[in-house]
């Protein structure tokens, strides 16, 4: 796991530059048409839904592991070692700063009042503010992605100016481990999403300081990527993809609960990885805002502003445009024939 945004792009740009490529491509005309993905144990991703539901025609997926962070999934697919990847959309725009050749084509994940992200502290905390927060300690599932971006945009909002922002410290650790963490005094604040979430607030003596959808409402924070050459390549392919993934996502914003569980629940006992099927029931959604997961401008744009307030974009290096589309998305255009 890549542990700070300059390791990351130290690691990520040579390997960028030099790497693309390597999908199980045949030659002449023909497209690729088996994808190599990676996936997320004990859980089922849009891409494996749309495949269970028969949306992706004649493409197929291939397995070739699970990945350990949005960040260290989409360096993967811009260095060609899989197809494509998903991560928070700040983490796509710095890496499209840092020259990655990526495109991002549909949403995956966000946060709405069912799905969102709290940053949770003990019930008997001290911490009630922001300014609480200063020489404190938080702990998040990695650096440069989701959590570090509305932390400090939690922390700017209640007028910490940059230096005392820089003061609050930011823990990595894996997300099973924070309940534990938070609760023996080791993390004075803990980021708790999903089923992690919903246990640690069953067993009690937790309160939240703040929640991502209270900062920017509903909205879709990540997005799926891939390579323009692998676009450029493998147009059908690409459209066909895109287009049951984003059929998968509408199926699973409008059918009930019980009904994509159940799914889930199916997709896992069939592939076979040894894995517990204990958190897909406890879905409760997809946190996705546009229909099939089409995206908006601001999702981008966002992002984009924070990372130049902090310094870590030129204004201008980076335009929303040239980072997403919905060109492949059969819902952006409100049709999905």
């Amino acid at each position: 796991m890549i542990k700070t945004r300059h390791a990351f792009m130290a690691v990520l740009l040579p390997a960028v530059l030099a790497g693309c490529g390597g999908a199980e491509a045949t030659t002449g005309a023909s497209e690729v048409k088996v994808l190599r993905y990676q996936g997320n144990a004990g859980a089922v991703t849009f891409a494996e839904l749309a495949e269970s539901l028969g949306y992706l025609g004649d493409v197929k997926l291939k397995w070739v592991g699970n990945t350990t962070s949005g960040p260290q999934d989409i360096q993967s697919a811009a260095t060609g070692q899989t197809d494509f990847g998903g991560a928070f959309n700040g983490a796509i725009i710095k890496l499209k700063a840092a020259r990655a050749p990526i495109r991002a084509v549909v949403g995956y994940y966000g946060s709405d009042r069912e799905t969102f992200n709290g940053y949770y502290v003990k019930q008997d905390s001290p911490i009630r503010t922001a300014r609480d927060l200063i020489g404190k300690k938080i702990g998040v599932n990695t650096l440069g992605a989701h959590h570090e971006a509305v932390i400090k945009e939690y922390l700017k909002r209640q007028g910490l100016t940059p230096e005392e922002v820089k003061q609050v410290q930011l823990v990595v650790i894996p997300p099973v481990n924070t309940e534990q963490a938070l609760r023996q005094g080791q993390l004075d604040a803990g980021t708790l999403g999903g089923v992690l979430r919903d246990k640690a607030l069953e067993r009690g003596g937790l309160r939240p300081l703040f929640t991502d959808v209270d900062l920017f409402g509903p909205f879709t924070a990540g997005s799926i990527v891939l390579r323009e050459d692998f676009i450029a390549d493998n147009p059908a392919t690409v459209k066909t993809f895109v287009a049951g993934f984003a059929k998968a996502v509408e199926w699973a914003q409008t059918h009930s609960r019980a009904e994509v569980v159940a799914r889930f629940e199916q997709i896992i006992a069939k592939r076979g990885r040894n894995e517990s099927a204990d958190t897909v029931r406890l879905w409760k959604s997809t946190g996705i805002a546009g229909k099939g997961g089409v995206i908006a401008p601001k999702e981008f744009q966002t992002w984009i502003d924070w990372l130049e307030r902090e310094g870590e974009l030129r204004p201008g290096q980076v335009k929303a445009a040239d980072v997403y589309t919905n060109e492949f998305n059969p819902y952006a255009a409100g049709s999905a024939s």
